[in-house]
Order: structure tokens, then sequence, then C-alpha cells
């Protein structure tokens, strides 16, 4: 299994759950852990998915995701898991 970790942060509006988790199930790409909070007013998501079969490349995601966090006002960043596991560990 090829695990990804998404985050994804800005101001809270309407809809940010479903467009990402919209896009996701259109590519292929299973959630297997998801959590969200908002703090004042800013909403912050971070999931774990599964990218052993997307229907795209991991690099056209990475740029699609990108583009969706535009559109609806949020960063959205994807890093492989052992990446992220490396830039986190104490």
């Amino acid at each position: 299994m090829k695990k990804c970790v998404i985050t994804v942060v800005g101001k809270d509006t309407v809809g940010i759950i479903a467009k990402v988790c919209t896009y996701l199930a259109e590519t292929g790409i299973n959630i297997l852990d998801i959590s969200q909070t908002i703090v004042s007013g800013y909403f912050n998501m971070m999931m774990i998915v599964d990218m052993t079969s997307p229907s795209k490349s991991y690099d056209d995601v990475i740029s699609d995701l990108d583009k969706l966090g535009e559109e609806i006002g949020v960063l959205i960043k994807c890093q492989r898991e052992e990446i992220f596991d490396m830039m986190h560990r104490i």
C-alpha cells in the first residue's frame, strides 16, 4: 500500500471536505483516516490516503489538489508517508 498524507488549511467555508473528498473518490484514492478541526474560523484537516492505484499520476494529483485549493481558498498539500515521517521525526 502506498500511503500519503494530505493536509488542508485555510479559512473555513462550506463544502471544503465535500470537494476534496469528491476529487479523491473520482481519482480512485481511498481515505484511510481523516481528522478535521476548526479553530477561530480556520479550517484544518489531515488525511491518510491509499494511493496504490489512482487513475492519475502522483504529480498530476499534486497539481490538481493545488488547483482545487486555489479554487476553494485553502492550501492543500500532499506528501508521501515516508517523506512526511522523515520530516516530522524528533
